[in-house]
Formats: structure tokens, C-alpha cells, sequence
């Protein structure tokens, strides 16, 4: 058997080298049209700011490794230019010597990825404009920082790429501007948690351009200038352009393969695509998405190595099946980090995905033990049965931890009952006895018992105006700032004045982070009360959706507790 792999990288070099496993005799040739077949493209911006100084870590495999332990026939600097179905053949051009040669197949795997988008803007094409997806882009940015004294840089687009590029350029000491066109960072984040963000890159130097494009580039004396569309014009030494990347599926459209409704190759479960003899993996296929079950493109790497591997496995016979994508992911900015998984909420509501949302601020590890911070952590869970659909953590320390506990109880179809009861490491180090993930798992119960009901900050101030805002924090801390039009009753006065409150309107409750609002919630419901309302998340969730009312304009991190939030967090572990 003869297989050819177009592309190397995460789904190619993992599909070639799971075949070699399974099939010592088979005849594998790899196609890869860079000179580099297997390297750590996700760690490219961080070479980039000298995090990871030496280039050559990477380079994970060269051609002749592979040759060596794997024995596959890797030929770099090579490009298909054309694939004929019926003849099983494809046209093979070697770019360096400029000949071309047919190479037949039995089975071929298309592994083409994707290219970064470079927009039809006028100036485009300027020298001082880059993209990062590859070694020979960062190498491109690395000649640039080297041979000119740079000392601003623009960055387009606030997805991953771009935050971690705007991260290592200030660790290099550049003025960074970083312009997105939507009105937060993070598209797969839902906008109070990108906010969290969004603060802390503003706090360590970043100057943000939301809700702003730009719309052409120009050269100034030898610098790049980028107009955008709020008017406003950036000037500096180079432009990142990393507004998103584009499967590669010109080839595939060419042979006449069929590409689905969001622009990437279609394929089966068993990735292979309306062609039996051909597969397509990583990048460039599209995948239904855990929850929603719609088609989505998933430029991720450990979709693209485990597609490689269910490819590899049909191929040699067996009935492996990729089964979906959750798109679980996680980004480092300076000290805070933001990780999602399933389902975030505006997904949710395109797909009109019935569901229910509670949001809390538990510490990393025990408060009690230095260096933790509150995190921002979002579940949502569908409202009858309570399976969990999808989380989003932003904080300091612990956020991966909990992503990825999260993203197992997704594939494991757990329900937010099941969180209440899973048994997670604890020590004060690393984790609470009652953990972050079972602290969301009870706000969640609680709600679908009926234990308590929420209100959110988008409730502002359009339901909350039908009733009364109570808040039960302290005076000290309702005269440094409460939401417009809330009375103050504090918690610990609440049992012996909750009379003075109005029975016949809804009562919407809130504290700083949400527990003292429970317990002021619990203590009304059970005093008579029957429209009371806790605020999710507390004051500091509606901060981060209404920043312009939280009177001191900004979050005010690290999130510290608050005595009396201390005081509440050591009766939960009681």
C-alpha cells in the first residue's frame, strides 16, 4: 500500500507517523511545500519575545529524523499542483530545482492546513507587514526586530495570535497598539470575560483600538502607517497581521472534492472525505462541534493530531471514528490566562440551544495560601437535565486546571449534579476542598432545584426597574461604589431588618463576587419573600459587562476577597 500525505505539521506528520505504527510495509511519502515539515507553530510568538530564545527548540522533526525512525519519504520544498482522481496521481512540482513529476497513490491524505488571511486592503503588500504562521514568518518578524531599531509595532486582530504577539513585543519593550474590529478580544470568549482581558492588557501597556478596522496601510519614511475606520492613524516600525487564517482547500476544489457551508473540506467520521481513496485532517476539514452539532472550522492542534491518528487507523482497516470537536483552548496574556471549552453562550444562541448560565469568582487555590487570586469562571448547562454545554475560566493561577476538568466532563456528558460530586486533588497549594469546578457544579444545582434565582447584568436596568436593587454588602463598600439606584441593606443586619423591605415587588439582590447575595437570597425566600433575585458573578461580573457604571473604570486587580467574602469561603469549607 502506498499512501501520500500533502502537508506536514500536526494532522500529516501525526497521520504518517501513526501509519508507520500500524503498517511497517507501507510506503508513506510526505509532500510538504515548506522546508520545515514538523515544528512548534504555536510557540512562534514566543521566540519572539525571547521566552523561548533558541530557535532550533521548535524544530521538532527534520526530514532525515524521520527518515531514521520512521522510515518515511518526507520531501520538503515540494508542492502538489494538481490531483487527478481518477488516474490516482498527483503533479508534484520541486520548487527549489523547478521540475515537476507525477507521484501515484493508493491512498492520499490531504493535510494542507490553512493560510493566515491577508484582507484585499490598499498598501497590503507593504514590506513592513507580516503575518505569523510558519518558521519563515517568525523568521522574517526576527530579521526585522534584529537589523532596524524598532520601537512600535501594530498588531491586527485580537484572537490568539495577536494577544500573545502583543505580549512578547512588550517583553522586547515595543509601544504595541492592537486594533480588532469586533467590540472585545477573544471572539470565542463571551464579552464579560474577554473584558478581563481586555483590562489587564490595558494595565501592562497595550493600547486597545475595539470595535475598529483598519482600511488601508501606507508607508511613512520608511514606517508603516495603518488607517482606521474610527479615523485615526497608527504609525510604527512593523504591523503583525493576525486577523484569522483561511483553509486550503484550492487543491481539493480543483479535484472536484466537496467543501461545506463554512468554506473547509467536508469529511466523514472516518475523515475521509466524498472520495473513498481520500482523507483530509487538521486545519482545512470541518467537524461538528460537540454540543451544537454545527459544521466549524477548529484551527487547533489537538483536533489535527487526533484526526491524523483516526485517518491512520481507517486506513489500515480499523473502524476508528473522530467523533467531534469542543474546541477547548486556553491563552496566556502576562500573568492572566483565558480558557474556554464547548459551548460558549453566543454559540448557544445562534444555534437557539436551549440553556442556563451562573457565573462565580472562586480563589485558584486556597485564600488562606499566598499567591492566589479570584478567577472569573462561566457555566452553562442546559436547564432540565443540567448537562454541562460549556465553561469559560479567565484568572490567574489554576484556570487550565479547571478547563480542562471542564472539557472532560463535556466529552463525558456529566451534568452539573455530577460536578457537585467529583473528587479533585486538594491541597492549599493547588485547590479548596470544596474546588472551583464543584463550586460551579452547586451554584448550578441550587438554581435548577430552586434553591435560589438568578438575574444578570444584561437584566440592567430593564428588569431591575419592575422591581427593588438591594445591596448587601457593607456600608463602607456601598459608598465606594454600587450599581445606580440600589439601596443598601447589609447581610449582617438583614435578619433582623428585612421587614423594612417591600414584599409585593421583586427584590434583586447582589454583593461583591454572589455568595453573600445567596445568603441574603436564602434568608428572604425563607422569610416570605417570593420574587428574590441573586446578581451571578456579583458586582465584579457586572463591572466587566458594564464598565462605564462601575465608578472607578476599571476592575481592580488582583481580585483580593474581601473580608467578609473570606468569611463566607471558610463557612464553605466548614
Amino acid at each position: 500500500m502506498k499512501v501520500v500525505i500533502i502537508g506536514g505539521v500536526a494532522g500529516g506528520a501525526s497521520t504518517a507517523a501513526r501509519l508507520r505504527r500500524l503498517d511497517e510495509s507501507a510506503e508513506i511519502v510526505v509532500i510538504e511545500r515548506d522546508h520545515y515539515v514538523s515544528y512548534a507553530n504555536c510557540g512562534l510568538p514566543y521566540h519572539l519575545g525571547g521566552v523561548i530564545a533558541d530557535r532550533n527548540k521548535l524544530l521538532v522533526q527534520t526530514p532525515e529524523q524521520l527518515r531514521q525512525s520512521l522510515n518515511l519519504d518526507v520531501r520538503v520544498g515540494h508542492q502538489v499542483i494538481a490531483l487527478a482522481r481518477l488516474a490516482k496521481q498527483v503533479q508534484v512540482e520541486d520548487l527549489d530545482r523547478g521540475t515537476t513529476y507525477g507521484e501515484t497513490y493508493d491512498k492520499l491524505v490531504l493535510a494542507l492546513g490553512a493560510s493566515p488571511i491577508r484582507p484585499n486592503l490598499p498598501g497590503i503588500d507593504h514590506p513592513n507587514l507580516y503575518v505569523l504562521r510558519n518558521i519563515p514568518d517568525m523568521d522574517g518578524i526576527m530579521a526585522r526586530l534584529s537589523d532596524h531599531p524598532c520601537q512600535a509595532a501594530i498588531v491586527i486582530g485580537g484572537g490568539y495570535i495577536g494577544l500573545e504577539v502583543a505580549e512578547n513585543l512588550i517583553h522586547r519593550g515595543l509601544q504595541v497598539d492592537l486594533v480588532e474590529r469586533l467590540d472585545q478580544v477573544m471572539a470565542g470568549l463571551d464579552p464579560e470575560m474577554a473584558r478581563d482581558l481586555q483590562y489587564h492588557l490595558a494595565d501592562h501597556g497595550v493600547a486597545l483600538h475595539l470595535g475598529v478596522a483598519a482600511q488601508s496601510f501606507t508607508d511613512q519614511d520608511g514606517r508603516i502607517s495603518a488607517h482606521l475606520s474610527d479615523g485615526k492613524t497608527l504609525t510604527a516600525d512593523l504591523l503583525i497581521m493576525a486577523v484569522g487564517v483561511r483553509p486550503n482547500i484550492e487543491l481539493a476544489q480543483q479535484a472536484g472534492l466537496r467543501i461545506g457551508l463554512r468554506g473547509g473540506l467536508v469529511v466523514d467520521a472516518h475523515m475521509r472525505t466524498d472520495d473513498d481513496d481520500i482523507y483530509g485532517v487538521g486545519d482545512m476539514v470541518e467537524t461538528p462541534h460537540l454540543i451544537t452539532g454545527a459544521p466549524q472550522l477548529a484551527a487547533l492542534a489537538g483536533p489535527a493530531n487526533r484526526q491524523g491518528r483516526i485517518a491512520a487507523d481507517h486506513i489500515c482497516g480499523r473502524s476508528a471514528c473522530y467523533q467531534s470537536t469542543q474546541g477547548t483552548a486556553i491563552v496566556k496574556v502576562f500573568d492572566m490566562v483565558g480558557g474556554s471549552t464547548g459551548a460558549s453562550e453566543r454559540q448557544l444562541q445562534q444555534a437557539n440551544y436551549p440553556y442556563r448560565k451562573v457565573c462565580l469568582r472562586p480563589a485558584g487555590h486556597a485564600s488562606y495560601y499566598p499567591g492566589t487570586a479570584a478567577m472569573h469562571l462561566k457555566l452553562l448547562f442546559h436547564p432540565d437535565h443540567g448537562q454541562v454545554l460549556g465553561a469559560q475560566v479567565v484568572g490567574f493561577d489554576g484556570v487550565d486546571k479547571r478547563i480542562d476538568v471542564l472539557a472532560t466532563a463535556l466529552r463525558a456528558k456529566l451534568t452539573v449534579f455530577d460536578l457537585e460530586h467529583l473528587e479533585l486533588a486538594y491541597a492549599p497549594p493547588f485547590g479548596a476542598a470544596k474546588d472551583p469546578v464543584n463550586m460551579a457544579g452547586f451554584v448550578a444545582a441550587n438554581l435548577l432545584r430552586g434553591d435560589y434565582q438568578p438575574w444578570y447584568p444584561e437584566d440592567y436596568p430593564g428588569r431591575t426597574q419592575q422591581g427593588i436593587l438591594v445591596d448587601v454588602r457593607t456600608p463602607q463598600e456601598y459608598q465606594q461604589w454600587h450599581i445606580p439606584g440600589a439601596i443598601n441593606q447589609p447581610l449582617n443586619s438583614l435578619r433582623s431588618d428585612y421587614a423594612e423591605l417591600d414584599r409585593s415587588r421583586p427584590l434583586f439582590v447582589y454583593c461583591r463576587v454572589g455568595f453573600r447575595g445567596y445568603l441574603a437570597s436564602r434568608i428572604l425566600m425563607q422569610q416570605g419573600y417570593r420574587e428574590v433575585f441573586n446578581l451571578s458573578g456579583g458586582a465584579l461580573t457586572f463591572s466587566s459587562v458594564y464598565p462605564t457604571v462601575y465608578s472607578t473604570g476599571q476592575a481592580d486587580y488582583p481580585f483580593v476577597a474581601h473580608a467578609e467574602d473570606q468569611m463566607a469561603e471558610q463557612m464553605l469549607r466548614s
